[in-house]
């Protein structure tokens, strides 16, 4: 089955640049498009895409506050690709607490598209995971977030866990993880289930998130 996509942008240039990328690809079908945030809601319970990519500012509801939305009243929501002018940008970082799995450059090369419409779709290695970092760095609250600190603790996870979650914030996918600690991957699998669970998190991406925000890991 091929990975359906939602593009979500106010400038129709950029919609057709991606939907001409996307559509090239055997295994990628753009489902539908709409032009602000405030659309996507019935777009996704209409078209069930797999991945809804949406700019991160918009007219009329911008990519933040739509990704909570839909988190928030979409039972099985996709998973959801920020699109940015700007690498090094607060609302991106913004994005990702709020729910989002990755965020992509509107200047990146058609290659870099695919793979990270692909990377996202699958969710077993974090996008960018040095921008991630840096953007954590930057604007996230680290070990002064009480409530990450918190829920850290709560967590309570296994060494093995822990060790599983910092490789999971340099980027490593289940099959990297598992050549580094000599295990399955099903065994990975396992461990990233887990950690996600204590964490109460929806997919890696916000794992990591909790581990910055938690002071778990350094993002320097």
């Amino acid at each position: 089955m091929p990975v359906t996509v939602l593009l979500v942008d106010d400038e129709p240039l950029v919609r057709a640049g991606l939907r001409a990328v996307l559509e090239a690809q055997p295994d990628i079908e753009v489902v539908g498009e709409a032009a602000d945030g405030a659309a996507v809601i019935p777009l996704v319970r209409q078209l069930r895409p797999d991945v809804v990519a949406m700019d991160v500012r918009m007219p009329l509801l911008d990519g933040i506050e739509a990704t909570r939305a839909v988190l928030r009243t979409v039972s099985d929501p996709p998973k959801i690709l920020v699109v940015t002018t700007f690498e090094n940008d607060e609302y991106v970082y913004e994005a990702l607490r709020a729910g989002a799995d990755g965020f992509l450059l509107k200047r990146a090369r058609p290659a870099e598209i695919v793979h990270a419409v692909r990377l996202i779709a699958e969710g077993e290695s974090l996008l960018f995971p040095a921008s991630v970092r840096q953007l954590a760095a930057e604007y996230g609250d680290g070990a002064g977030n009480t409530a990450a600190r918190t829920a850290m603790e709560r967590a309570a996870l296994t060494e093995r866990e822990a060790e599983v979650l910092r490789l999971m914030a340099r980027g490593l996918s289940n099959a990297e993880i598992a050549v580094r600690l000599i295990v399955g991957t099903e065994t990975v699998k396992s461990h990233v289930s887990a950690v996600l669970a204590k964490l109460g998190a929806r997919d890696r991406t916000q794992a990591v998130i909790a581990a910055y925000e938690s002071g778990f890991v350094a993002p320097g």
